[in-house]
């Protein structure tokens, strides 16, 4: 759970500082752009219904590991996206914009390996990964949530954008 709240908050503050300079970006975009962080996590949906319930319902072999990938991203964000009426092209931009910051953050973590999982999928490349943090560790989600804490306050008080 922490690591869901560290990408969300991670786009609300990249979204809220984006906001102050540009008049495409309003508050009322950011929950947007929010809830495409959560999209690659969406394959923990796994807990709930096994991929193997899945097969024998569709009769064909299924995996969530996709979804965790931007080929999955952009599926998802394109289905999400016609459930808007207006302003589909922004809408379906922003769910791309904080899935990719989500993985790109993802690309961040530690991996025995040394490089990233296949979340540029279709393309069979790992790419090399920094190692900066391990997800559990609960000083990423302070450093997330004092981030976001200081560009609200900022937010609403200094550039008295909030709504």
């Amino acid at each position: 759970m922490a690591e869901l709240l560290t990408h969300v908050l991670l786009v609300y503050v990249l979204l809220t500082v984006a906001s102050w300079w540009t008049d495409a970006i309003t508050a009322r975009w950011v929950p947007i752009g929010m809830a495409g962080a959560a999209i690659p996590d969406l394959l923990k949906v796994e807990r709930l219904v096994d991929e193997r319930v899945l097969e024998g319902l569709l009769g064909v072999p299924f995996s969530y590991a996709p979804i965790s990938s931007l080929g999955g991203v952009l599926v998802v964000a394109g289905g999400i996206t016609l459930c808007f009426t207006e302003y589909r092209r922004r809408v379906y931009g922003l769910l791309v914009a904080g899935s990719v910051s989500s993985l790109v953050l993802d690309g961040l973590r530690v991996y025995a390996d040394g490089h990233a999982g296949f979340w540029l999928y279709p393309l069979w490349w790992r790419p090399p990964t920094p190692n900066l943090y391990v997800t559990s560790d609960p000083r990423v989600t302070v450093v997330a949530v004092l981030a976001g804490a200081c560009v609200f306050l900022l937010d609403r008080y200094v550039f008295g954008t909030a709504q």
